[in-house]
């Protein structure tokens, strides 16, 4: 079977403070790198468990990167961080995809690093009327074409926000959040020793989980915070002005959105 992987870098265990996931920090983000690539191929791991011949494509889904290549797992392909825009080279030949060091949404209580999209613009998602973050997004972008999404790891809230839109869905909690930048988190090792477990048990669970799907055409509204600049966002076709901080996107494909 083959399976796609998207990363970030906001959810490894240990990771708790954006200047951890933001350039420049070198020392700090690195170390940060690490501890997500080591969860990346915990994942991977737990795949071949359950599915020795498995087909395997990570993306490297962090702003500024969030993948040590050079302790990447080698049964895998990546897509290193760079000019990349949706659907990130995923499509209908995958059998499922998995979330790897996924954080909760914006606004998300006592959810440790939570953002949608970006941390420092973006206040909140909403597709077809729904409060929605960078896992609703691209599960709907993934079940849009008949992916299910079957695996997150990440902060308790992360989980919980998947769980509430795909009750399948197989979750490794990393970390319990206390705060904006606070968390009580395993250890690396332990949290790898979950996530690889936990993966096996989703390969083992594709069939038992339908994609997340919503109805088109899909209407994105994305609002900012006061300050902020709503202009490119306008540039995106079937787009309008709502009001200073807030655009509607009107489009008959999740692909033609900024998801």
């Amino acid at each position: 079977m083959k399976y796609y992987l998207m990363t970030d870098l906001e959810g490894p265990a240990l990771v708790t403070r954006f200047d951890q996931t933001r350039d420049p920090a070198p020392a700090d983000k690195a170390v940060a790198m690490d501890l997500l690539t080591g969860e990346l191929n915990a994942c991977i791991d737990g795949i071949l468990d359950a599915d020795p011949k498995a087909e395997m494509v990570a993306w490297d889904g962090h702003g500024s990167g969030g993948i040590n290549i050079t302790q990447f797992h080698p049964r895998a392909r990546l897509i290193p961080r760079g000019p990349i825009a949706a659907p990130y080279y995923l499509d209908a030949s995958y059998d499922a995809l998995f979330f790897v060091g996924q954080h909760a949404m914006a606004g998300t209580p006592n959810a440790p690093l939570c953002h949608t999209y970006s941390s420092r613009t973006v206040e909140y998602y909403k597709l077809n009327g729904i409060l929605i973050g960078e896992f609703g997004c691209r599960a709907a972008l993934a079940g849009e074409m008949g992916v299910p999404t079957v695996f997150i790891s990440g902060d308790d809230k992360a989980i919980l926000e998947a769980q509430s839109l795909i009750p399948g869905i197989i979750g490794a909690i990393t970390k319990e959040g206390l705060g904006l930048e606070l968390a009580v988190s395993l250890s690396h090792q332990a949290s790898c020793q979950r996530i690889r477990k936990k993966a096996a048990e989703a390969v083992r669970s594709v069939s038992q989980i339908p994609p997340y799907r919503l109805e088109s055409p899909y209407k994105l509204e994305i609002k900012v915070y006061e300050g902020k600049d709503i202009s490119g966002y306008l540039k995106y076709p079937g787009a309008r002005k709502i009001n200073e901080q807030t655009v509607l996107i009107t489009s008959s494909t999740l692909s033609g959105l900024p998801v």
